[in-house]
């Protein structure tokens, strides 16, 4: 997105001046200095927020918690894009589901390593909900989440093992899951609203800007090999056409409604953006079962470049909010 790019550049230049380097004096009085007003920013959500997999970068986490949050997620990566006009933090979970969000604590996905615990599988304590990082001086509130409160992992991992039996063909996965999916969607809006309604009401001034997926799924899902790791292994084509169709769109349906019902949220659109970067696509934004050519288990989030793009997205969203050009 260059007109972001272009706006960061502005901005740059005018941290660059609030912190004091020598620029004739017209400049240091130019409107733009005023750009370098620092904003509170509280990023929320799960491990499409947090980035999680290593081909999202290296753990990032002060102090260590166990969220696998990493330095390649969009949160870090517009951090250092905006440089001081922004304060970042960054609460997002792997694993967190909406009410993790709003008012239950959650067990973090990560593990201590030695020689920092005797027992290398010895879990993190609890983290709080991720709302209580939200004050009344937050400006801008980002949060992407919703995949787990549906289940998409459950529902991955049964479209594995029913496809596996299938010899990639038919809808197992549909056939067994579909009458489930409506009722799971309705949780999602349903707990979506009241989560916007607690973020409101802890930071009555700031933006809530709801982040959707990205595309997973490509429209033509001939692309999808079946039994290739390195997208969606065993799921037959019938099965990923449903799952695109009847179940990931329709979520970022949910949340983009959600988020339309509320005078302070808006919605951040990733799914257009990425539609020729799915797994099955040779230039992916998002990993498939195993990370490409690693064999490093990714179970379906995204990569480096698939962050890259949604800060890009978030990053206009959040100087719109805070009226920056």
């Amino acid at each position: 997105m260059a007109s972001v790019r272009t706006r960061l550049a502005v901005l740059g230049s005018a941290v660059a001046l609030a912190a004091g380097a020598q620029v004739p004096a017209q400049l240091a009085n130019a409107p733009q200095a005023a750009a370098a007003a620092r904003y509170q920013w509280v990023a929320l959500g799960d491990s499409y927020t947090a980035g999680v997999i290593p081909a999202a970068g290296d753990t990032f986490e002060v102090p260590r918690d166990g969220c696998e949050r990493t330095d390649q997620s969009y949160p870090q990566v517009i951090d250092r894009d905006l440089g001081g006009l922004i304060d970042l933090t960054n609460v997002s979970c792997g694993a967190a589901t909406i009410e993790n969000v709003t008012f239950r604590a959650q067990e973090p996905i990560g593990r201590h390593l030695p020689p920092f615990s005797e027992d290398p599988d010895y879990p993190f304590p609890p983290v709080p909900p991720q709302s209580e990082a939200v004050g009344p001086g937050t400006d801008v509130v980002t949060v992407g989440v919703g995949g787990n409160t549906l289940g998409f992992d459950g529902i991955l991992r049964t479209c594995l093992e029913l496809g596996a039996g299938s010899g990639g063909v038919g809808t197992p996965c549909r056939d067994d899951l579909a009458d489930d999916i409506p009722g799971r969607l309705t949780k999602v809006g349903k707990e979506y609203d009241e989560m916007l309604a607690v973020l409101h009401e802890r930071a009555p001034h700031a933006k809530l800007l709801a982040v959707g997926y990205p595309t997973v799924i490509p429209k033509d899902t001939s692309k999808c090999r079946y039994n290739d790791l390195e997208q969606f292994g065993p799921i037959t084509q019938g099965d990923l056409d449903w799952l695109r169709q009847d179940v990931l769109e329709p979520l970022n349906n949910v949340i983009e409604k959600s988020a339309g019902t509320h005078d302070a949220a808006g919605f951040v659109n990733l799914y257009d953006s990425s539609q020729n970067h799915s797994v099955c696509d040779s230039g992916k934004w998002v990993e498939g079962i195993l990370a490409s050519g690693s064999q490093q288990v990714a179970l379906v989030h995204p990569n480096a470049r698939g962050h890259r793009n949604a800060a890009d997205h978030v990053t206009s969203a959040i100087l719109n909010s805070i009226g920056v050009d």
